[in-house]
C-alpha cells in the first residue's frame, strides 16, 4: 500500500505548489483578489483531510497561525467564500484538470502504465449511523431497497503500482459497472498509456472488451463470469479468450483498485456533506484529487523537497 502524508502542513504546501500549475492566480482580473485560487483549493483539500465543514475548517485555521502562514494567508476568508470557491474551481472540467495534474506529479510525468484497474464504490450520502440504522428497524436487518434506495457512486482507474488515480467518474447507483467503462475510457488524461486494464465481472462485456482493445489499443483482462455463466465457452472472440486463456499472472494486480477506495474512506471519510447532486459530484472530484495529493509525496520526492525549499 503507498504511504499517505498525515502532515496538514505539508499537503497545505504541495497543494499550492500543484494548483499554481494548474489554476490561474484569480478567476477574473477584476475580482477582490484578496485570496488566490490556489490558496482557496488548499482550504478546500484540508477541508476533506480534516473531514470538516466549511465552518469548521476556518475554525481549524483560525486555532493554527502556523498552517496559515504556510497558506501566505494575511486574512481568512469567511466560510461562504469557501464555498462559493467549490463551486468555481470544482466544476467537472476544472476538477478533471487538477486531478491531471497531481496525477502527472504524481508519476513523475510517466506515460506509459503497465497495469490499471477500474471499479466503482458507494458512498454514503449523509451522516446516519449504522446504529441508528439497526435502531430503527429494531435490530432487524433491513430490505436494500427500503435502507437506500440511491447513492452517490465514485468509479476511478487507478495505477495498480502506485495507486495514483488516473480519472475519475462521479456517478450514482444503483446501477451496473458497465454504464461508465466507456465514459472512464473517454477520460483518461490526453497521452496517457495502459497497457493492460483490469476489471471484476461486472465489467464483463464484449463491447467493453472491443473497445478499450480495438478503440484505445488497451488489453483488457475481465472474467467472463457476467450473470449466470454456463459450462459452455462464451461465443464471442475477446470473452472466449478471456475463458480459455485468462491472465491470471496480470489479473492478480486489480485488488488494488480496492487498496485504493480503502486509503480513501480511511483517510477521507466515506460520508458526503452535499446536499445536492451537484455539490456531491464536486465533492467526490475533490476527494479523489486530495488523494492524489496525499501520496504523491512519495512517489515522487522531488516535490517534496520543492515544498520544503520554496517555504
Amino acid at each position: 500500500m503507498s504511504k499517505t502524508t498525515k502532515s496538514p502542513l505539508t499537503l497545505a504546501k504541495v497543494t499550492l505548489l500543484i494548483a499554481d500549475q494548474a489554476l490561474p492566480r484569480y478567476s477574473h482580473r477584476f475580482s477582490p483578489q484578496k485570496f488566490t485560487l490556489p490558496q482557496l483549493l488548499a482550504i478546500l483539500v484540508l477541508k476533506k483531510f480534516f473531514k470538516t465543514d466549511y465552518r469548521g475548517i476556518m475554525i481549524i485555521l483560525q486555532d493554527s497561525p502556523t498552517l496559515t502562514k504556510t497558506l501566505h494567508l494575511k486574512s481568512l476568508p469567511h466560510y461562504t467564500t469557501i464555498q462559493k470557491a467549490a463551486g468555481r474551481i470544482l466544476t467537472f472540467s476544472g476538477a478533471m484538470e487538477l486531478l491531471y495534474t497531481t496525477a502527472e506529479n504524481a508519476l513523475k510525468r510517466n506515460k506509459k502504465i503497465k497495469w490499471a484497474a477500474i471499479d466503482s464504490t458507494g458512498l454514503e450520502s449523509g451522516h446516519i449511523s449504522p446504529y441508528f440504522l439497526e435502531r430503527r428497524y429494531n435490530g432487524k436487518v433491513p430490505h436494500r431497497n427500503k435502507r437506500l434506495t440511491r447513492w452517490p457512486k465514485l468509479a476511478v482507474i487507478a495505477d495498480t503500482h502506485t495507486h495514483v488515480i488516473l480519472t475519475a467518474m462521479p456517478t450514482y447507483g444503483p446501477s451496473s459497472d458497465n454504464g461508465h467503462f466507456q465514459k472512464a475510457l473517454e477520460r483518461l488524461p490526453e497521452g496517457l498509456s495502459i497497457g493492460t486494464l483490469l476489471a471484476d465481472a461486472g465489467y464483463d462485456s464484449e463491447k467493453n472488451h472491443i473497445l478499450a482493445n480495438e478503440q484505445y489499443g488497451i488489453k483488457t483482462v475481465i472474467p467472463p463470469k457476467i450473470g449466470c455463466p454456463g459450462k459452455s465457452l462464451p461465443k464471442k472472440y475477446y470473452r472466449r479468450q478471456m475463458a480459455v486463456n485468462f491472465d491470471q499472472d496480470s489479473y492478480r494486480h486489480r485488488p488494488q483498485v480496492e487498496t485504493v477506495f480503502s486509503m480513501i474512506k480511511r483517510n477521507l471519510g466515506d460520508a458526503l456533506g452535499g446536499r445536492t447532486e451537484e455539490t456531491r459530484n464536486s465533492e467526490m472530484l475533490l476527494m479523489t484529487i486530495t488523494h492524489n495529493l496525499m501520496i504523491l509525496l512519495f512517489v515522487f520526492k522531488e516535490l517534496f523537497y520543492r515544498a520544503t525549499i520554496e517555504n
